[in-house]
């Protein structure tokens, strides 16, 4: 009974890797193929040809559309983590009336499709006058972002002993001084996940990016891939957005895989009390 178990896990195990990584599998060696081989199902590699890695560079401003990303994301998860780790701060530490509530309010802003604020942020944005700026797609994905920072930090710094606080102000460290040198050393599983999802949410961003930008100067690589199919007039270059598909996925693959340790134990904070 224990073999049927394990190979029935196992084969579950294998299924759900094949399922999740055939997609991008076929991408990579889709990427190499130029002209009818593209419309040849091959399961293997029949030839590596970097024609369509070329063309994502040489063509339009690609390169400027993945440094407005990295841009973009960098400042999402800066400010998502500032402001998340200081009102968790102040929602698993301080004692005030309606705490509870509020923390329950602020996880009901994600509740929201992007699509049922989107006219409502539009005209945020154009009253702040950063529309087709950067900022005006840090503040929306910030916006989205938020919610969910704040209640992983706050599950978080809810575990972390009251003792070594009581210690620091003794000691008569303010309370910047305990957030940021106390609790925060601490707290690396949990900023490490949120601040990698806070990045891959705002790297594969996509409506915000294509109503909040209208140049290609200002444009994310979700949009820019996205513009790539009309390209040319009678045909869509298949191999070049795959090629660029790969190319922007496989930075998100490098991250999970070096912080997939700390992601883990970010996620399954709170879950489990001694």
């Amino acid at each position: 009974m224990n073999l049927v178990k394990s190979g029935a896990f196992y084969l579950a195990v294998v299924v759900i890797v094949v399922v999740s990584v055939f997609p991008f599998y076929y991408a990579i060696i889709t990427s190499f193929k130029t002209g009818t081989a593209l419309f040849q199902v091959n399961y293997l590699p029949t030839q590596f040809d970097w024609s369509n890695y070329v063309s994502v560079f040489s063509q339009g401003e690609f390169p400027r559309n993945i440094l407005n990303s990295v841009i973009v994301a960098t400042l999402t998860v800066a400010v998502a983590l500032f402001l998340g780790v200081t009102a968790s701060y102040a929602l698993a530490r301080v004692r005030f009336r309606g705490r509870a509530l509020l923390l329950l309010t602020i996880l009901g802003v994600s509740m929201f499709p992007q699509i049922a604020v989107l006219a409502g942020l539009f005209e945020l944005i154009r009253a702040l006058g950063i529309y087709n700026t950067p900022w005006a797609l840090v503040l929306s994905y910030t916006i989205f972002t938020l919610p969910f920072t704040v209640w992983v930090l706050t599950t978080f710094m809810r575990d972390l002993p009251i003792e070594i606080e009581e210690a620091a102000i003794v000691d008569g460290a303010s309370p910047w001084i305990i957030i940021t040198r106390v609790f925060m050393p601490l707290m690396w599983p949990a900023l490490v996940t949120t601040g990698l999802l806070a990045f891959i949410g705002a790297w594969n961003e996509f409506l915000f990016a294509l109503t909040f930008t209208s140049s290609n100067a200002t444009r994310t690589v979700p949009v820019a891939i996205a513009l790539l199919s009309g390209a040319t007039q009678y045909e869509t270059p298949w191999g070049i957005i795959m090629a660029a598909s790969v190319i922007v996925t496989v930075p998100l693959i490098v991250l999970v895989l070096i912080f997939q340790r700390k992601i883990v134990a970010g996620l399954t904070a709170g879950g489990v009390k001694g």
